[in-house]
């Protein structure tokens, strides 16, 4: 009898599934909307139903499924299965996701960050295949990473290990909901660089952005920053090379501190390239120690929106033969 896996990789707009077969091929992937305002009994009632119809759709009974892994965000507890703490999801607290899912599933059920289960895709099956020392970082929303040291996943003591993007970058900068302020994710991500950027113009700085959006500033992307980059426009190229800059130098202590031999980076903004890794290879160039920066790649990520899935998959399997 063939034996398949599931991944999920739950995020604050979609819940991303999809099932593997033993190799780790998809066999079937869907994207929803994760309706997060709704609240995390409905959300979890959401994987519920996806996953009952992925099985169907490929005629999978449920004692064909080997294990499920899933990616969450925030902060949890991966050996209790507990999400303690998830920002962008209202009234999620203490949510006992393995237990709620045993309700409706025989099949273990292992979660871990979303950001970790992105790395364990890239490190078995994208930009980290063949290295030992790899730290990713998922530039989106925020900034996540992950880290990966003598070919062991970090986890650290409360499962935190690898919060680069509370990085003190300022003594006093933007206040981050982590109570600290002046956090790398508040300035390298895509509502930090919009920030930076909107900043800008209200001290009265011009841009082709403002023809775009008209007064409504509320309406700029890090995508629309991107291609005012490429048609040339001034702000759009200081403003994202501020960004390449401060990443750079952030990246700087990640390598002096972890000593990778690669960093890759993902997530949505990952999508503006060299446009943002140029100034940030040459930052490195000039601030990280000089051994371990010649030893460490740059690099992007190569699975996209699949890498949660199949990440999520991977490290469920891994904890079956644990």
């Amino acid at each position: 009898m063939n034996q398949y896996v599931i991944g999920i990789d739950l995020g604050g707009t979609n819940i991303k599934s999809a099932i593997f077969n033993a190799q780790l091929q998809s066999i079937h992937e869907r994207s929803d909307l994760t309706e997060a305002a709704k609240g995390p009994a409905h959300v979890l009632n959401r994987i519920k139903e996806i996953v009952q119809e992925i099985m169907s759709a490929e005629g999978i009974h449920p004692s064909s499924i080997t294990c499920m892994g899933m990616g969450i965000p925030g902060l949890l507890d991966p050996d209790e299965g507990l999400s303690i703490f998830s920002p962008n999801f209202p009234e999620w607290e203490n949510i006992h996701i393995v237990d709620q899912m045993k309700r409706h599933f025989d099949f273990p059920v292992f979660i871990d960050n979303d950001v970790r289960v992105n790395l364990y895709g890239e490190w078995l099956y994208g930009a980290g295949v063949g290295y030992k020392n790899v730290v990713l970082i998922t530039l989106g929303t925020g900034l996540g990473s992950g880290i990966i040291i003598d070919g062991k996943v970090l986890y650290g003591t409360t499962s935190s290990a690898g919060e680069i993007g509370h990085m003190n970058m300022y003594r006093e900068g933007r206040p981050c909901r982590c109570g600290s302020s002046g956090c790398l994710g508040r300035y390298v991500s895509a509502i930090g660089m919009v920030k930076t950027f909107v900043d800008k113009l209200e001290e009265g700085r011009s841009s082709i952005l403002l023809q775009w959006v008209g007064d409504d500033r509320t309406a700029i992307t890090a995508h629309m920053i991107s291609e005012a980059y490429d048609l040339g426009d001034p702000l759009a190229m200081e403003v994202m090379n501020e960004t390449g800059v401060l990443l750079g130098f952030g990246l700087s202590n990640v390598i002096n501190l972890l000593n990778p031999e690669v960093i890759i980076v993902g997530g949505g903004m990952s999508a503006a390239g060299d446009r943002l890794l140029h100034s940030v290879r040459d930052t490195i160039g000039k601030h990280a120690l000089k051994l371990s920066s010649q030893a460490c790649k740059i690099e992007q990520a190569k699975l996209g929106g699949q890498a949660g899935m199949i990440g999520a998959a991977a490290y469920a399997k891994s904890k079956m033969a644990t």
